[in-house]
């Protein structure tokens, strides 16, 4: 397909997005339609769509109009490129522009337009982040960077970093966390590389790992991933851990892969379901992933920041709490309980930091960080609590 084939497919797709059909069900729709199209044109496809839909409303003033047409319109004239090269109508290329079309346009307004958020949310979001808002919001528009985990009870950073080499995948370790790869080159082979089905090297973003190297981990214990979705930060501690570790969450069907990736990893990980959870406490250490609005990570689910509402987050709150007070009563009486989400907003993290502590007076925060998205790794939130004892002054 020529570069002007794949505006067109982007428009196509973008279309179905506006009109309501999710982006992955719309980019496989095409898929199916385009058998012609190659690998490439599917990647280069997906770039298209995810850039137009992380900045979505800044694009459509630039471009003129909230369409597929009027993003990718947007997208060119952002970028710089000439509009008319690739509006011509010739092969598969878009239509030419109509002259209403080349008049339409402007500049994007300061503030949430600019930023690509929500009217609604920028309050939240620059009373979270500060002087920092904008800055975290530019880079909310760019796409995330591909970040490898080390597993460290198979290789060294040194030795996964020669073996993906040997495979064409040039990366470079990241101050970010201690396990961390920075992929450079060859991200999208890496699934098929030996370094990755033999388990050297797991996906996983650098604030992910990041939180794993703050976390008070016991080298032996009962450990509990209660929110473990995919499992990738059970797998995490198995890899650096003695203890036993156990999985967990709601919606059993989102660990059907941890067995296998287990396997692969040469790690063990129990999975529990929801009424088995008493019966394997209590932990020594319980770690809550608890769902979020995704905000810290939303330019790799940008579809997820256009989605969310002011009801939802409230929702999610209450959620969050929900999670927390179940999750304390599994907590061994010296063990901690860790609190996570790859948000940016202050009424997802240090808000439900305080209301825990005002719910159990028993309890104490230990530590608090937040990590704000960066370019090796999104936006993420850790709390660390214990009960209050002699051994355990309050900070």
């Amino acid at each position: 397909m020529t570069p002007a084939a794949r505006v067109a497919a982007a428009i196509e797709v973008l279309d179905q997005i506006l009109d309501g059909m999710p982006a992955e069900k719309a980019m496989t729709g095409w898929a199916r339609r385009s058998r012609f199209a190659g690998s490439g044109d599917r990647a280069a496809l997906r770039d298209l769509v995810f850039d137009a839909l992380r900045r979505k409303r800044s694009l459509a003033a630039l471009g003129g109009a909230m369409t597929g047409r009027g993003l990718m319109l947007g997208l060119l004239r952002a970028e710089g490129r000439a509009s008319d090269d690739v509006f011509t109508g010739q092969g598969h290329a878009p239509v030419p522009l109509e002259p209403a079309e080349q008049a339409a346009g402007r500049m994007p307004e300061p503030g949430p337009e600019a930023s690509d958020m929500p009217d609604w949310l920028w309050p939240h979001f620059t009373g979270s982040l500060g002087a920092k808002a904008e800055d975290v919001a530019r880079i909310l528009q760019t796409r995330g960077p591909v970040m490898l985990r080390v597993n460290l009870r198979k290789a060294s950073l040194a030795t996964a970093q020669s073996a993906l080499a040997d495979e064409g995948i040039a990366v470079q370790p990241d101050a970010i966390a201690s396990t961390a790869m920075l992929v450079q080159t060859g991200a999208r082979k890496l699934a098929q590389t030996q370094a990755y089905l033999t388990g050297l090297v797991e996906l996983q973003d650098g604030s992910s790992q990041a939180v794993m190297d703050e976390l008070d981990l016991p080298s032996v214990g009962n450990i509990m991933d209660f929110c473990a979705g995919g499992g990738g930060k059970a797998l995490a501690m198995a890899a650096r851990s003695n203890a036993r570790i156990r999985a967990h969450d709601l919606q059993a069907s989102r660990m059907k892969d941890l067995p296998a990736r287990a396997e692969r990893a040469g790690v063990q990980i129990g999975i529990v379901d929801s009424g088995e959870l008493a019966d394997h406490a209590p932990f020594d250490l319980v770690l809550c992933d608890a769902p979020c609005s995704g905000s810290g990570a939303w330019r790799r689910a940008p579809e997820a920041k256009w989605a969310l509402n002011a009801e939802r987050l409230e929702e999610l709150t209450h959620i969050q709490d929900g999670i927390l007070d179940q999750a304390a009563t599994l907590v061994a009486a010296d063990g901690c309980l860790a609190y996570a989400t790859c948000s940016v907003l202050e009424i997802e993290n240090e808000a439900r930091q305080a209301a825990f502590l005002a719910r159990h007076p028993d309890w104490q925060c230990i530590s608090a960080r937040r990590w704000d998205p960066c370019a090796s790794g999104d936006g993420f939130f850790l709390a660390q609590f214990r009960r209050r004892t002699a051994d355990h002054s309050e900070n």
